[in-house]
This record gives structure tokens, sequence and C-alpha cells, in this order.
């Protein structure tokens, strides 16, 4: 069974990597999951589930200080990582390197093991220390995806919206799904 990695720190936006986990099961992808404390209170204030619903949808859960979890190894064998969403707290620890807690350093070693690593950051405006950190990651080998919702869909409510985006998340990892409709050019009816 293919295997993935998901994080989601404390940021708004807990519905991307929750969307995430649900779609990944489906699709029979076994699922690693990691929450930060204020990722707790967020699903908890955001959605108005239960963080065990949550915690549910994963195959296993790791306990964020757990640093001697198979995550924190390279050995441990899977796809890649996302963290959805990712808060800039987390996108700093991954850029500078600060492998502080089970999040961070799963993140790290996908970066070392040069694994795929996309970042669903969390923030509005940006600051130039997060516009640097976003670059760090990037050229560390990160994608920096903000999960921006995409018009041309006419998307008709949020779950349309999240779906596109977790729909492109999966495409990165060469992942089938119909999550949203393609852009097709109108002139072009091959397309």
């Amino acid at each position: 069974m293919k295997r993935m990695v998901v994080g989601i720190s404390g940021a708004t936006g807990v519905v991307y990597g929750v969307r995430l986990l649900e779609v990944l099961r489906g699709l029979g992808i076994e699922t690693h999951l990691v929450l930060t404390r204020p990722a707790r209170l967020t699903i908890a204030y955001e959605l108005e589930r239960p963080v065990e619903e949550v915690l549910r949808l994963a195959h296993r859960v790791h306990p964020i200080h757990d640093v001697g979890s198979p995550l924190a190894s390279g050995s441990f064998s899977c796809l890649g990582m996302v963290v959805a969403p990712c808060s800039m707290r987390t996108l700093a620890a991954i850029a500078h390197g600060l492998a502080d807690n089970l999040l961070t350093r799963a993140a790290d070693v996908m970066l070392k093991e040069r694994r795929r690593l996309v970042l669903l950051v969390r923030e509005t405006p940006l600051s130039l220390v997060h516009i640097e950190n976003m670059a760090a990651v990037t050229r560390a080998g990160a994608i920096v995806m903000p999960p921006l919702p995409a018009f041309y869909a006419k998307p008709r409510t949020i779950g349309e919206m999240v779906d596109h985006t977790v729909g492109r998340v999966l495409d990165l990892f060469g992942l089938p799904n119909d999550l949203a409709p393609r852009w097709r050019d109108p002139e072009d009816p091959l397309s």
C-alpha cells in the first residue's frame, strides 16, 4: 500500500487537511497524521466536530513530540508529505531546519531524502519574513502551494473550492482524482 504523511498545523484552513485525509482514504493511500496542539484547537473551532473524528480518518496518528516515530527517519518509505494548512510558524521551522517536533522533523526528512513536500501556507498579507521563508523552503525542494480558489471552475460552495485545492495537491503526487473540473479551451473540442 502507498503511504502519505499528512501534517495539520494550527493555521486557519484545517478543512484542507481533513478533506485530504478523506480523499486519500478513498484512494487506498495509507495516511500517517501529525497534528500540532494549535491544530486541535482550530479543528474544534472551524469544523465544529470532535478532534477524535478527524483522527479516525488517518490510518495512524503520531504524537507531535514522538521524535522516535518512524516518520522521523529517512528509512520510512512514503510518497511524500503535505502540510495542510501550514502556519507561518511551521513554515519558519521547516525553512530553518528546526526539527523541534515530529511535524517539522518529518518535513525535514522529506527535504533531505528529496521526497515531495507540499506546504499549503496560510497567511495574508505576507511579510518579507514569510516570503523569504517560502523562498528558502522552495530552494530546499518543497512546493509552496497557498490554497487559493480558482474561479474558472465556477465553484458554488466552499466544499467545491476545497476540493479543487485538494485535487491540485493530488495532481502533484500523480494521484488520480476528479475533484474539480479541468481547464478546457472552449475553442478546442479535444481539450
